[in-house]
């Protein structure tokens, strides 16, 4: 036999005793033990930081912008002048209108002074007055219009957008001022048909924003909508906030509405649970556990039964992983034996943000 062929076949089976020692070796595998942790049942959604009373100011009569005397942040007045429209033609109307309410005035008090000395006929006074009556009409109306131009403030508050500039046009209805009124901030969010049911009045809410990514704040559900959106199959629920929190009105947020809070929990990596089922190590094999789980968090999980304190949970459990299969364990980061209960100062949140 060749030389090279003897090396070929060495090589060969040198890669097939390695494979074969590969098949046959241990799988290995992370594990971890059960922990004691406050456990929180709660509803998550998204929401939006708004204020309790927001007022739209937009003129009903269309124009070009020509003053603008607020600007966003200001705080402003009732019944202050916060923009006016080009009001040229509306001024010139008025002050005809108003001469014509003064000559008619004149001319229904000089007809009446004639009836009274039974020179002039009662039809002519009633003709005067009903003039009078339509002058003042059309006075009071070109008045009207001209007030349409102007956009002041219907409350106190404060100004937290503005939409337009000088010298732009201005259709009917279409929004220059969002006003804050006098009112705390409140939350929106947008909750899940399936979990509205849970959801209630006055439960508490924990609140986490990326804007202050190491603060959480509470609050408390203040509102459920009655009708809810059939697209997006979800309802509106409004949380008050209460003190004076640095959240800005627009920022995006996460809450949880919390149901029931379920301190000294057992509770496991959520990775490891599939199918109310987890692997543990038993004298060095992968045995798998039908278990009873109660909140479900992205971090963690609550175990209610079916699993010892002591047992080493595989955190990451292999596909093709099999029961009673032989296993060579290493111990998660963090990992420690379960000892006292953890201190009721510091429960570990099993759920977001």
């Amino acid at each position: 036999m060749r030389k090279s062929t003897v090396i070929v076949v060495i090589l060969v089976a040198a890669l097939a005793a390695f494979a074969a020692w590969r098949a046959l070796a241990p799988a290995s595998v992370e594990v971890t033990h059960p922990r004691r942790g406050m456990a929180l049942d709660a509803v998550y959604a998204t929401g939006i930081v708004e204020p309790s009373l927001e007022i739209r100011i937009a003129p009903r009569a269309p124009g070009r912008l020509v003053e603008l005397n607020a600007d966003e942040g200001d705080v402003v007045q009732k019944g202050s002048v916060l923009a006016r429209l080009e009001d040229v033609d509306v001024q010139a109307q008025v002050a005809e209108l108003r001469a014509r309410v003064e000559y008619a005035e004149a001319q229904h008090e000089r007809n009446s002074q004639l009836r009274r000395r039974g020179l002039l006929a009662q039809e002519a006074v009633d003709r005067s007055r009903s003039e009078l009556d339509a002058a003042r009409a059309a006075l009071q109306g070109a008045q009207d219009q001209l007030g349409f131009l102007r956009l002041v403030a219907p409350a106190d508050g404060l100004i937290i957008r503005r939409d337009g500039e000088v010298g732009e046009y201005i259709p009917v209805n279409e929004t220059v001022f969002y006003m804050a009124g006098d009112a705390p901030l409140r939350i929106t969010a947008d909750v899940d048909e399936e979990d509205v049911p849970r959801v209630v009045p006055g439960q508490e809410v924990l609140i986490g924003t990326d804007a202050f990514p190491d603060q959480i704040f509470s609050g408390t559900v203040q509102q459920i909508t009655p009708r809810g959106d059939r697209t997006a199959r979800s309802y509106r629920v409004r949380i008050a906030l209460p003190g004076d929190p640095p959240l800005k009105i627009g920022m995006t947020v996460e809450t949880n509405i919390v149901i029931e809070r379920r301190p000294h929990a057992l509770l496991v990596p959520t990775t490891a649970v599939d199918e109310s089922h987890v692997w543990v190590v038993e004298n060095e094999r992968a045995r798998r556990v039908r278990v009873e789980t109660g909140v479900v968090a992205p971090a963690s999980t609550e175990i209610r039964a079916g699993l010892a304190e002591d047992a080493q949970v595989i955190v990451h459990p292999p596909e093709n992983l099999e029961d009673g299969a032989r296993v060579k364990t290493r111990t998660a980061p963090g990992d420690a034996r379960p000892s006292a209960p953890p201190p009721a100062s510091q429960p570990a949140s099993s759920t977001q943000p």
